[in-house]
């Protein structure tokens, strides 16, 4: 089944640059374009007063967004199938029902709440929390392009092989959708304790845990290569925290690729995230898509 790529809207400029973005993916995928937003105006005024001005008043303008959403969508792409629709319920929880049948989801990274474009905001954190699909989260002054972007370059972010291999696919159908080269990286580190001058980039040690890291990258990559012989492929292992590394990988790249495990009942949101992920979706120079991966 075919499954849509959903994008949230609720008016902002973020939301907005969000569809461009969708837009162009769903042309790169074929894929069907949803337009959602949500609100949970009828639920709390009421429905004596949401048959009156405020109501007809909050309506409209909900209708106004999808409209002005879907036609920049058409404007952007025409040959994409894009339908809209208005749920009357929180932004959260709405999306994260979407998410279950849906192949991603696209956010900005504020809404129309937020105080500046570089803070990440509640909703886009906690759909890619919770959200049992790929969630693509716009970051940094990018162009607003999953097709022809700047760099022409990917970036996947290699974690455990041992936790599945949906990271790795979805970078690899990213980076061949768009004709660009995909960029697979392994950070690592000596502690010092291991080096006799306390240096990291010194002697067998050093040396130990940088041929371990290129065997992970070699492990996770697995046949995925092979299975895009278009797709170019650099493998490079970075001596330092994984959250620098990638965080340094995203400025000269169109897209960061991260997996994450759900760990269900953690008191909070964002740790759910993984520290690597949490710090991507706060700080990285270009839109971050969290993949969520078997626990």
């Amino acid at each position: 089944m075919e499954l849509p790529l959903v994008v949230g809207v609720d008016g902002s400029e973020l939301a907005l640059r969000a569809v461009d973005w969708a837009t162009d993916e769903a042309a790169l995928r074929g894929l069907p374009l949803r337009v959602v937003y949500a609100s949970l105006w009828e639920r709390y005024e009421g429905e004596a007063l949401a048959e009156g001005s405020r109501g007809s008043a909050e309506r409209t303008m909900a209708e106004s967004v999808l409209r002005a959403a879907a036609e920049r969508a058409g404007r952007r792409d025409p040959a994409v199938r894009v339908a809209t629709e208005m749920v009357p319920d929180d932004a959260v929880g709405t999306l994260l029902r979407k998410a279950m049948d849906a192949t991603a989801v696209v956010l900005g990274s504020r809404g129309r709440g937020g105080i500046t474009e570089m803070l990440l905001g509640s909703v886009s954190l906690t759909v890619a929390a919770r959200a049992h699909c790929p969630v693509v989260v716009l970051r940094g002054s990018h162009d607003n392009r999953a097709r022809d972007g700047r760099h022409r370059r990917v970036v996947l972010g290699v974690g455990d092989p041992a936790h599945g291999p949906a990271a790795v696919r979805f970078a690899f159908e990213e980076a061949a959708g768009r004709g660009v080269a995909l960029e697979a990286v392994r950070a690592w580190r000596c502690p010092a304790h291991e080096s006799p001058d306390h240096a990291t980039s010194a002697g067998e040690p050093a040396r130990g845990h940088e041929r371990r890291a290129a065997e992970i990258l070699d492990t996770a990559l697995g046949d995925f290569a092979g299975g895009h012989p278009g797709v170019e492929v650099r493998r490079r292992t970075v001596e330092g925290t994984a959250r620098k590394v990638l965080l340094d990988a995203s400025e000269s790249a169109d897209l960061l690729v991260v997996g994450v495990r759900r760990h269900d009942g953690h008191g909070h949101v964002g740790l759910q995230l993984g520290r690597v992920a949490h710090a991507a979706l706060h700080h990285a120079s270009c839109p971050v898509a969290v993949v969520p991966l078997r626990a």
